[in-house]
């Protein structure tokens, strides 16, 4: 069944709850790795990347070895998978992680050999003969056959081990997403006024990439830090999301130029004009929502009050992401105790 970001975060946080594995399915590029880490940071896991595409059937039974008095052969498992006993892996502060969430990537990649080798791993937490961890939370995920990518069909048995979600684009949902990574707010604001270039993949195109959750997270990281947009840096951006996509974000990061500005909001917060043109109220919220804070949030929120609902919500969602110290501002407070449920 077809299910939203907000929604998979739920669901495979209640499967791995009652130990059942769910398996993630959906077009590449959409996020499906980074709504795992999401629920591997919620609950203190550390994430073992195992990507099934690229292993052996021995990796999933161990390697063979001798027993202590050489006259018989056991499998010995890989380090990759923690069995009972191991200690719990550390963080780099020197704390405990709470155990592992044993991420089985690219599962329909998979040759039929490896995923019938991880049956075991899969419904009996085994690893050859070796139990796996107590603490141990297994995730899987993969293409679909549709999308043309390397994708072998899931055997039945397979199935049947398994809970399954589809995975679908969620303009909505990546832009709660991007707001909490820091990802660029010209670009956030961009997706939000413009949901459809988030994604732009169709499985016979024949460019080098295309616009997804994944490369767009790549272009705010070559653009973070720049002020100006230049149009020499439209190939560079191209790189990423591909040329179309990279012109029509050039034309609207444009925009940013011809905003009122924040000096000027803050001058004159009660009779400054409004735009009225949706592009750049978008563009006016995002810029708001990046430059907020608890010093002037008094009369910034005077401004954004005047603004529509929707403007208001998506310029206080960026900016409490950014700095929650506006959290102390009283109009912030106001705010919030008037509209908590849209903004949460």
């Amino acid at each position: 069944m077809i299910v939203t970001t907000t929604q998979l975060s739920h669901y495979v946080s209640k499967c791995m709850e009652v130990d059942l594995v769910p398996f993630i399915k959906g077009p590449p590029a959409i996020g499906k790795s980074d709504i795992v880490r999401q629920v591997a940071d919620e609950y203190n896991l550390q994430v073992l990347d195992f990507r099934l595409s690229q292993a052996d059937t021995t990796d999933m039974n161990g390697l063979p070895a001798f027993t202590k008095d050489k006259t018989k052969a056991s499998f010995v498992p890989m380090d990759t998978f923690p069995v009972e006993g191991d200690p719990l892996p550390l963080k780099a502060d020197g704390t405990n992680y709470d155990g592992w969430l044993l991420f089985l990537d690219e599962l329909t990649s998979a040759p039929l050999s490896v995923q019938a080798a991880s049956f075991k791993v899969i419904l009996d937490r085994m690893v050859g003969k070796f139990k796996l961890h107590s603490h141990v939370r297994i995730v899987a995920a993969g293409n679909r056959m549709e999308d043309k990518g390397i994708v072998n069909r899931m055997s039945t048995p397979m199935q049947s081990r398994l809970a399954h979600f589809e995975l679908a684009v969620d303009p909505k949902g990546w832009v709660k997403w991007a707001g909490n990574a820091g990802l660029d707010y010209r670009i956030i604001s961009y997706i939000g006024f413009k949901p459809e270039a988030l994604y732009n993949f169709k499985p016979d195109h024949n460019k080098d990439t295309y616009a997804s959750p994944r490369t767009w997270e790549f272009l705010s990281r070559l653009i973070k830090g720049e002020t100006d947009i230049k149009p020499d840096m439209i190939p560079l951006m191209a790189s990423v999301v591909e040329e179309a996509s990279a012109r029509e974000f050039f034309t609207y990061a444009k925009i940013f130029k011809s905003l009122i500005t924040i000096p000027q909001i803050m001058a004159k917060p009660e009779t400054i004009p409004v735009p009225e043109e949706p592009s750049i109220q978008y563009a006016l919220s995002g810029s708001i929502g990046y430059h907020i804070n608890e010093k002037n949030a008094d009369k910034l929120m005077t401004f954004l009050e005047r603004m529509p609902i929707e403007f208001q919500i998506m310029s206080l969602q960026g900016g409490i992401k950014k700095n929650k110290k506006i959290l102390s501002n009283t109009a912030v407070k106001v705010w919030i105790s008037n509209y908590s449920q849209e903004l949460f």
